[in-house]
């Protein structure tokens, strides 16, 4: 069975609470944040919260619950030129995905508190990943068309 086929359910296992409720307030990535939030997942997910304790990062998977369309071209905010969508972090995308990775301040039974928050309140919370940067692609990196636009140029995680 051809992949363009395949029905493919994905629910939501928690709600991101944070100070923004207007888009245009919204910072535009992590690193830009200094905001906290909570991260409530769900009771019958809250079971496979243990051990997060111990990382100090973790990767948000969501839902840009608030997002309308997509184009294949878009001009991201560090540009003034045109970029193919799946080299930006545009949140206007096919499926509407986003991440962040996030600074895990404390956990309060299935209530996680996080510094670095950039989404918007209740925001779907699709999943959740520790961040492990031995485990990313490598120590040499290269950033494409946002070498020169952001502090490090990307050179070494």
């Amino acid at each position: 069975m051809p992949i363009t086929n395949t029905i493919i359910k994905i629910s939501p296992i928690g709600i991101i609470h944070s100070p923004f409720k207007e888009k245009q307030k919204t910072p535009i990535q992590p690193f830009k944040s200094k905001a906290v939030g909570r991260v409530e997942v769900f009771e019958k997910y809250a079971a496979g919260l243990k051990d997060i304790t111990g990382f100090s990062h973790i990767i948000l998977l969501f839902r840009f619950h608030k997002s309308r369309g997509y184009k294949l071209l878009v001009k991201p905010f560090l540009d003034d030129k045109k970029h193919g969508l799946f080299a930006t972090r545009s949140p206007f995308r096919p499926n509407k995905i986003g991440m962040s990775v996030v600074r895990l301040i404390k956990v309060k039974k299935n209530v996680l508190f996080v510094k670095g928050i950039d989404t918007l309140d209740e925001t779907p919370l699709l999943d959740i990943k520790p961040y492990v940067p031995e485990f990313s692609a490598g120590r040499k990196v290269r950033i494409g068309w946002l070498k020169g636009k952001i502090k490090g140029d990307g050179a070494t995680l």
